[in-house]
């Protein structure tokens, strides 16, 4: 029996599969998600990307909603939306190619299938932060510790996981945040909401590091910040209070 050749695929090749339909409801979520970071001012430019995972019959790892290149967040429309598959980056709908971010993306959804959503931002007090000489964020209250549920990775400058994606699978298991110095950050998360909300609580977090380094200064103090046992409890019962499982009635 002869052997079955599997074909290999590029980045961005066009193979349009009938089987993948665009699903104008998935579409208009991650357009509204796109316009909402947008209105937080989390958007400079077409750089900086979501992504959304959506199951397939046909595509045991999920199909890729994303931005194309060219246009960014703020900007953009349902029609400037690709899908493609995980483990190739081929386009499996529409006809423009995805941004060099994307296989940043993928490498992270690939192995970790338990995220479905991915957003990565050049956020401006992240980059000075960071640039100001602090190597990590401290924690000032409880919403990131709950909500995000693992201390973030730290990237040097130096590498670049969205052009070289090799050094992900060494970090990406014990992490839902990554920073990545001079360049911005990228979140996860289990579901777009969840992810979105992630982000925000990083992009305050980041915010309130500065402020309470500037005050804490001008008043000759050190900031009050959470212990590491402290925020590993939070950790643990993150999921217990950001989402708790409505109880029965026991008297009906």
């Amino acid at each position: 029996m002869a052997a079955v050749v599997q074909r290999s695929y590029r980045v961005n090749e066009l193979t349009p599969d009938p089987a993948v339909v665009f699903d104008r409801k998935i579409g208009e979520q991650y357009l509204r998600y796109a316009h909402m970071l947008a209105a937080r001012g989390l958007v400079y430019s077409s750089t900086g990307n979501l992504v959304m995972r959506v199951p397939h019959a046909d595509y045991p790892e999920g199909i890729c909603y994303v931005k194309c290149m060219g246009v960014s967040l703020e900007e953009m429309s349902i029609d400037d939306l690709v899908i493609t598959d995980v483990p190739t980056g081929r386009i499996l709908y529409g006809d423009r190619a995805t941004t060099v971010g994307h296989q940043m993306n993928r490498e992270i959804l690939r192995l970790r299938s338990d995220v479905n959503a991915v957003i990565h931002l050049h956020h401006d007090e992240t980059i000075a932060f960071f640039s100001a000489g602090y190597e990590e964020l401290r924690f000032t209250g409880l919403t990131f510790p709950f909500l995000v549920q693992s201390y973030p990775h730290y990237l040097p400058a130096h590498i670049n996981v969205e052009e070289d994606v090799a050094p992900i699978k060494t970090f990406i298991q014990s992490t839902n945040v990554i920073i990545m110095k001079r360049h911005g950050f990228t979140v996860l998360g289990r579901t777009v909401s969840e992810c979105y909300g992630r982000t925000n609580v990083l992009v305050g977090e980041v915010k309130r590091n500065i402020i309470a380094e500037q005050l804490a200064a001008l008043k000759g103090t050190r900031p009050d910040y959470l212990s590491r046992e402290e925020v590993e409890n939070m950790f643990k019962h993150g999921d217990a209070v950001m989402y708790p499982s409505p109880l029965k009635n026991k008297g009906g």
